[in-house]
C-alpha cells in the first residue's frame, strides 16, 4: 500500500516522500489482552447502539464512525487524524500544488464572492477577469450563501471544460457573463524579487511546486541584476511558512548546499530511519544567505533551517520557530479517506531534534507593531541641517558626475531600505546583513 510521509503543522497538508510497505497479520502474543480488546469493542458496539436509537435527533451512522476513528486518532498527539474521502482529495490538491480552474485569487465579502486578482497567464486573465469583480454565480448557480472553499470547489473542474462565470463589476450597469475554458492552475510556491541588492525569495509553502518556483525565481533575478557579481546574497523568507512536503524540504535545502546530511528521520523501530544527503550545486553560486523565521515556520521550513544553520551556510534571523520535529505518514483507507499518523521524529544535521523547542535563531530580531505617527517626528524629519545646507558653502569639486550620480543613486538605495525598515523591519535587518557580509568581501565570508 502506497503511503505519504509528511512533514507540516498541524491541520495543514504536508510533507511527502512515497514509500513502499507490506503490512504482515497481527499475532495475538497475549490471550488476556486480546480478551480486553474485544471486551473494549463490544462496549464501543453498544454506544453506537445506544446513540443510533435513544439520541434526542437522528444521527448520521458514517459520520458517528468517523467521529470514533479520529478520536482514537486525535488522543495520539495532535498531527495525527482522519481525513474524509473529499478532506484526502482537497490534501492531494494541495500537495500538488496544481489543479484544474480558472487562475483567480478570491476572497469572500458580505456573501459574494471578490477577485482579489486573476494569475499571470491563466484562462481569468485571458478572458478579462479583473480585482475587484464580484462573482454571483456559477453555471447559472448563485454562489450566496456558500462558504468560500465550496464556491472554489464549483470553479475548479476538469481541464479544457467551459464554466460560465456571472461577473458584477463597478461601472458596469448589469451583471454580465464570462465563459472562461478551465485549464492547469499551478500555485505560485514561492515568489521572488530583489531589494537593493539582495533577492529575496518568499516561500508560503512546501508542494510540489516549490523547488521549481524556486530554482526559476533565483536564475530570473540574477539575470535581472546583470550576473551574480551584481548580488549581495539571498534571503529565504520562511515565516509563517506551515511546512508541506518533506521531500521539497530536502529539495530547497540541497539547493544551497553541496555535501552533507540535511535531515533524518527515525521511528519506533530504529529499521524504520532514513537519512537525505545533500548533492553537489549550489544555486546560490557560494553567496551568503540570511533564512528569515518566526513563530509561524513549522516543520519542513524547520527543516531548512536547521540543515543551513548546522552547516554554517546560512545566518538564521528572526524569532523562535514553531518546533514541530514530527513526521506524519498519510495511508490511504478502503474508503477513499486516509489517516494521518505520526510515525516518525526528525533530527538536523548535528542530531538535534527541535519538537516542542523549535529553531533558535542566530540573531532574534523581533517584528515591531507599527506605532502611531507623530506629526512633530514627521515635520522635521526633512529639516536636518548639513554642511550642504549653509549658505556660501564650498562645492566638492573633486568628484566626476559619474561619482557624483552613483553617491546619489546609493543614497536612494538607503532611504528605500529606511522605508522597509517602516513596512518588514526584519526583512530590512536581512538586506543589512548581506550588505555587511558583502562589504566585507569574499575572504570574509570564506573565513567564516
Amino acid at each position: 500500500m502506497k503511503k505519504l510521509i509528511l512533514a507540516a503543522a498541524g491541520g495543514a497538508a504536508l510533507g511527502l516522500v512515497t514509500t513502499i510497505q507490506v503490512a504482515g497479520p497481527l499475532v495475538a502474543q497475549d490471550v488476556q489482552d486480546s480478551g480486553s480488546v474485544y471486551e473494549q469493542l463490544d462496549l464501543f458496539g453498544d454506544i453506537f447502539e445506544r446513540i443510533r436509537t435513544d439520541y434526542v435527533q437522528d444521527v448520521d451512522d458514517k459520520e458517528l464512525i468517523e467521529a470514533a476513528i479520529n478520536g482514537m486518532l486525535t488522543s495520539l498527539d495532535p498531527h495525527s487524524s482522519y481525513m474524509s474521502a473529499e478532506d484526502a482529495a482537497k490534501m492531494r490538491v494541495s500537495t500538488r500544488g496544481e489543479f484544474g480552474g480558472l487562475g483567480i485569487e478570491v476572497t469572500q465579502e458580505e456573501g459574494w464572492v471578490k477577485v482579489v486578482s486573476p494569475m499571470d497567464g491563466t484562462p481569468a486573465e485571458a478572458a478579462g477577469i479583473l480585482a475587484g469583480d464580484f462573482i454571483t454565480a456559477v453555471d447559472g448557480e448563485s454562489v450566496m450563501g456558500l462558504t468560500l472553499d465550496e464556491a472554489v470547489n464549483l470553479m475548479r473542474g476538469p481541464v479544457g471544460a467551459e464554466i460560465i462565470i456571472t461577473v458584477v463589476r463597478e461601472g458596469e450597469v448589469e451583471p454580465f457573463d464570462v465563459s472562461i475554458i478551465r485549464d492547469t492552475i499551478k500555485l505560485t510556491a514561492v515568489r521572488s524579487r530583489t531589494e537593493g541588492s539582495a533577492v529575496v525569495l518568499r516561500v508560503t509553502t512546501f508542494n510540489e511546486q516549490t523547488f521549481p518556483n524556486l530554482s526559476e525565481g533565483i536564475d530570473e533575478q540574477v539575470e535581472a541584476a546583470g550576473g551574480i557579481d551584481n548580488v549581495d546574497g539571498f534571503i529565504l523568507d520562511l515565516r509563517n511558512n506551515p511546512g508541506g512536503l518533506l521531500n521539497q524540504a530536502v529539495f530547497v535545502s540541497d539547493a544551497f548546499l553541496d555535501a552533507g546530511e540535511i535531515v533524518s528521520t527515525r521511528g519506533r523501530d530504529a529499521a524504520d530511519g532514513d537519512r537525505f544527503n545533500a548533492t553537489a550545486g549550489d544555486l546560490a553560486q557560494g553567496k551568503p544567505i540570511v533564512v528569515l523565521i518566526n513563530g509561524g515556520s513549522a516543520s519542513a521550513s524547520e527543516i531548512v533551517a536547521g540543515a543551513l544553520q548546522d552547516h554554517r551556510r546560512a545566518i538564521v534571523v528572526g524569532t523562535n520557530s514553531f518546533g514541530k520535529g514530527s513526521v506524519q505518514t498519510v495511508i490511504p483507507l478502503s474508503s477513499d479517506g486516509a489517516m494521518r499518523l505520526t510515525t516518525a521524529r526528525y533530527y538536523t544535521p548535528s542530531g538535534r531534534s527541535i519538537q516542542a523547542l523549535g529553531i533558535s535563531p542566530d540573531i532574534i530580531v523581533e517584528q515591531p507593531r507599527p506605532q502611531p505617527a507623530d506629526e512633530d517626528t514627521e515635520e522635521n524629519a526633512g529639516n536636518t541641517r548639513s554642511e550642504a545646507s549653509l549658505r556660501g558653502a564650498l562645492d566638492n569639486d573633486s568628484l566626476t558626475e559619474d561619482e557624483i550620480r552613483q553617491i546619489e543613486e546609493d543614497r536612494a538605495r538607503a532611504a528605500a531600505a529606511a522605508e522597509l525598515r517602516e513596512d518588514d523591519y526584519q526583512l530590512a535587518y536581512a538586506i543589512d546583513i548581506l550588505k555587511g557580509l558583502n562589504a566585507l568581501g569574499p575572504m570574509a565570508q570564506a573565513s567564516e
